[in-house]
């Protein structure tokens, strides 16, 4: 089974010292023409300050992602799941997790990078700015990806993978997961018998659920096996009619969270 991750804006600075970018040394070796693609049109793109910060939408004091993205292939690596922090980062812990849950994670956790396509926990990449809805160079990163990712997802899943999707609705555009064979996950907040979806918490409950499992390190492999591994979690996973998984919040991130809604859950 495998844990489908959007990436976070926001990314930890630093890693190994060693030489830097290395797209051949990346998982999922079907996207490395395309990855190159990206990566020399940000590179491109970097070259001209004024119009970057435009393109993606940065304001004065976010500049320096700019030069992030200039020096993008000598900038030191690390993990992708230690790269990423924010929100739904934050919760996973990533940098306290022993030997054992790494390769877990790297196994069974993949965040979908709108620079570079899919990568697995483990994956070496430096710090970048780009999201999905990023203005490029030629043409929109949702046509440039969308097909690729979509046909490795396919093939995941044909391989016997089934795929939680915990993406946003922005980066499942950029490579739709194939039905069957994957389930996109919604996060609610639940009081008094009614359910709302969930803004801010809808990133903070994904991390918590994948910091329980990466610290349980389950062996799932349909649906099932994940909804009846949450119950016994005391996390509360239903399967909705249209096949979707809807988690409610509370249930994973403790009861003193505060779950913010923004309307009537699906």
């Amino acid at each position: 089974m495998l844990f489908l991750l959007p990436p976070s804006e926001t990314k930890l600075d630093g890693g190994s010292g060693m030489s830097g970018l290395d797209l051949d040394a990346l998982s999922f070796p079907s996207l490395g023409a395309v990855r190159r693609r990206v990566a020399d049109r940000l590179l491109e793109l970097s070259a001209d300050p004024v119009e970057a910060m435009a393109r993606l939408k940065l304001g004065p004091r976010l500049a320096g992602e700019v030069e992030r993205n200039r020096l993008l292939e000598r900038s030191p690596t690390m993990p992708a799941l230690s790269r990423y922090t924010g929100v739904l980062f934050d919760p996973v812990r990533a940098p306290e997790l022993d030997a054992a849950q790494r390769s877990w994670a790297h196994r069974h956790v993949v965040v979908h990078s709108a620079l570079f396509g899919l990568v697995r926990a483990s994956d070496p990449i430096p710090a970048y700015r780009l999201s999905h809805d990023s203005r490029l160079p030629g043409a929109p990163l949702r046509a440039t990806w969308a097909a690729t990712v979509s046909s490795v997802l396919a093939d995941l899943s044909d391989s016997g993978e089934f795929i939680v999707d915990l993406r946003s609705e922005g980066y499942a555009a950029l490579g739709p997961a194939p039905r069957p064979g994957s389930a996109y996950v919604r996060v609610v907040s639940e009081a008094s018998g009614h359910r709302r979806a969930l803004n801010h918490f809808n990133k903070k409950s994904k991390g918590a659920l994948v910091r329980r499992l990466v610290t349980d390190r389950p062996e799932l492999t349909d649906r099932a096996d994940l909804v009846d591994w949450a119950a016994a979690q005391g996390i509360v996973l239903d399967v909705s009619p249209d096949g979707e998984l809807v988690l409610v919040s509370e249930t994973v991130l403790g009861e003193g969270a505060q779950p913010t809604g923004t309307g009537p859950a699906r």
